[in-house]
């Protein structure tokens, strides 16, 4: 299982054009290694970023099924290095007879994920940001573009559970394992707010990295072939979520002050 990549949220992969691409090294490597190990079966985690561009220009989008993907123009660096990867995999399993799984994932979040750093994506930045706009008192957010870009986001316990049914399974195409909720990032943060009980400020940073305008995971296909597609609610990934990087901030400022009562 290939679950390896230099990559992060649209702030890093936007910036980070050639480290994106560099991991096509990592899949070339894996897929030599398993052909010559004489490994039967192969998964290599792909990216909704893989999918074409021209068909996520508006806000409110048709859901992207697995042959949007072409004709290609993916994420430029990040995008095409996932599309590339998954080109590679269908033809070592044409010459070598290596059979391939290939999952197509659309913004995993959840708790023990990245949630600062730059590599974090936009749930576990809300979650951050709406914490810390609590602990500084600012009572303020910064949201990047309009908020009204849309998404779906997947939360890590589906993820995984469609790993393992795909790699079970006899599904040798890409396919989407993404949540179908789809909502803006607006929304995204009304739920956190929610969760936190409060409401702050908003300040919108326009020319901040925002992506396509809109992302959302046609599940037609994971339905038919696997009898299943996630489920968690938006609203439940981020409470789980929201409590875990809340502990994280809060248990490492507790962890300061005492050091700086003990003169550390």
């Amino acid at each position: 299982m290939n679950l390896a990549c230099d990559m992060g949220g649209m702030g890093f992969i936007e910036t980070h054009k050639a480290d994106c691409m560099v991991s096509v090294l990592i899949n070339t490597h894996m897929l030599v290694a398993a052909r010559d190990a004489g490994v039967e079966r192969y998964l290599f985690g792909s990216s909704a970023c893989v999918y074409a561009a021209d068909k996520q220009t508006d806000t409110d989008v048709t859901a992207l099924k697995e042959a949007d993907a072409y004709p290609a123009m993916p994420e430029d660096g990040y995008g095409w290095e996932k599309l590339f990867g998954e080109r590679m995999c269908r033809h070592f399993m044409e010459d070598y007879g290596l059979s391939v799984r290939v999952p197509r994932f659309h913004n995993v979040y959840g708790p023990h994920g990245t949630y600062d750093g730059g590599r974090e994506k936009a749930p576990a930045a809300i979650c951050r940001k709406v914490i810390q706009a609590q602990l500084d008192g600012t009572n303020a957010i910064e949201i990047w573009g309009d908020g009204k870009q849309t998404r779906s986001f997947t939360y890590i316990d589906d993820t995984i559970d469609g790993i393992f049914r795909l790699l079970e399974s006899d599904v040798t195409e890409p396919i989407n394992i993404g949540s179908s909720q789809l909502v803006t990032i607006n929304e995204l943060v009304d739920i956190v707010e929610g969760i936190a009980g409060v409401k702050l400020e908003r300040r919108y940073k326009l020319d901040a990295p925002q992506g396509v305008r809109g992302r959302n995971s046609d599940n037609t296909l994971i339905r038919e072939k696997l009898g299943w597609e996630p489920s968690t609610t938006l609203e439940t990934g981020l409470a789980a979520t929201y409590a875990w990087i809340h502990e994280q901030l809060t248990s490492g400022a507790r962890d300061e002050a005492a050091l700086a009562v003990q003169g550390v």
